[in-house]
């Protein structure tokens, strides 16, 4: 142990959710029986685990790419795809690994018979996330998705909405997205479609965050439930840092005799958290 002399100890509850896990799991049995795999868009939102992956073979591309590839197999991660994937998939003779989230896949069908039963649909989600790309494909790119209410304060809305939520968002933003729009005299059929593996660690984090003098919160910066979950972190511990790697560790960030609790995101490895761990008890 280090100068320092940090008692350090890992969120046992944070680390990669079921739909991550099947889909790495699926990933790796295929690249060990084939050696490669392409994989369209980051399997997850963690760099240092898509390396991880890509020393192992897998190929990470993009949907230009897939517009050229022919012949190949192709996992389609957590997030799910739009219907068009799946259309190009059969024009060129790719064979799907579909390793979609059962709770993503849900919700797409979910969206999918709203939408065929013309209603006027929002989607409370990040613009550009892949998961929403996937639910807006269910559409046709029809439903109108935001990120915040106030996205909301100029546009003419219609006086009935169904209300849907990416899987990874704020659970508590979400009713008060709904109880805003029904204040604002909307009829509002809301669904809460937020993964409960998520609005669970939602609600258990506090107890974990308001534990320790310190808390370091190991995420990719492109993850939404990182995100999500960091706040909430930092809401009861504000002393709360959000490190991607060992590399953005700072002995600064400390004081000696330090309790310092490790979370992550549902994209997050727990050997990437074991790895700060070990780190900051060099210090």
């Amino acid at each position: 142990m280090g100068t320092y002399q940090l008692q350090v100890e890992i969120d046992q509850d944070s680390g990669f959710c079921f739909g991550v896990v099947y889909a790495i799991d699926m990933a790796e049995e295929i690249l060990a029986e084939v050696g490669y795999l392409y994989c369209l868009g980051d399997i997850v939102h963690n760099d240092e685990e898509v390396e991880r992956l890509k020393a192992k073979g897998l190929r990470i591309i993009d949907h230009a790419d897939l517009i050229d590839l022919h012949n190949e197999k192709v996992l389609i991660r957590a997030h799910g795809e739009a219907p068009d994937t799946y259309r190009l998939a059969l024009q060129n003779n790719i064979t799907l690994i579909d390793a979609s989230c059962p709770v993503v896949l849900k919700l797409q069908n979910r969206i999918k018979t709203s939408h065929d039963s013309k209603e006027n649909i929002l989607i409370f989600g990040k613009h550009g996330h892949a998961e929403v790309i996937g639910l807006q494909g269910q559409t046709n790119n029809e439903a109108m998705v935001f990120q915040d209410i106030a996205e909301l304060d100029n546009v003419e809305l219609p006086q009935q909405i169904t209300l849907y939520s990416q899987t990874t968002k704020s659970t508590e933003k979400f009713y008060a997205i709904k109880n805003e729009l029904i204040n604002r005299g909307y009829e509002v059929k809301a669904n809460d479609t937020i993964c409960r593996q998520v609005s669970n660690r939602d609600k258990d984090l506090h107890t974990f965050a308001v534990r320790f003098n310190k808390i370091i919160f190991v995420s990719g910066k492109k993850s939404s439930n990182g995100k999500v979950l960091f706040e909430v972190c930092r809401k009861f511990n504000p002393d709360t840092y959000f490190v991607s790697s060992v590399d953005e560790l700072k002995a600064d960030m400390f004081s000696p005799g330090d309790t310092v609790g490790i979370s992550g995101a549902t994209s997050t490895p727990m050997w990437l958290m074991e790895q700060i761990k070990s780190e900051l008890e060099k210090y």
